[in-house]
């Protein structure tokens, strides 16, 4: 289902404290960018209007405080999770001081990621 103009809109102005994002469409959802100097990073991502942030051991512990789950989608084989999304809890879409500090933290897993696969790389 693709997201409404005015979702993605919304978003925008939860986002406005850590810059401008835009959105692409990917394989049934839309990923939540932000523009970097080497290029996109993608720290969330967006499901039948539903907001999904990137997780890993520093930050999942909050998410799961507040019940949430990791993004899950239909596959041929059944339902796949993406333990690495997870999404955000209602309270903070009223919230912004709190939403911009999860958002930052998901920002800050998502930029340690895209580090850790550089310097990979740079080893081979």
């Amino acid at each position: 289902m693709p997201v409404s103009p005015e979702y993605k809109e919304f978003l925008q102005e939860l986002f406005e404290t850590l810059g401008p994002i835009k959105t692409k469409s990917m394989f049934g959802v839309d990923g939540v960018f932000i523009t970097l100097p080497d290029g996109d990073l993608m720290f969330g991502l967006i499901a039948s209007e539903t907001l999904y942030l990137k997780v890993d051991d520093t930050n999942r512990a909050d998410f799961e405080a507040e019940n949430k789950r990791p993004f899950v989608f239909e596959s041929k084989n059944g339902k796949q999770d993406v333990k690495s999304y997870y999404e955000l809890p209602d309270a903070l879409y009223d919230e912004p001081d709190a939403f911009t500090d999860w958002a930052r933290k998901s920002f800050d897993v998502a930029l340690r990621g895209r580090k850790s696969k550089n310097k990979r790389k740079k080893e081979r």
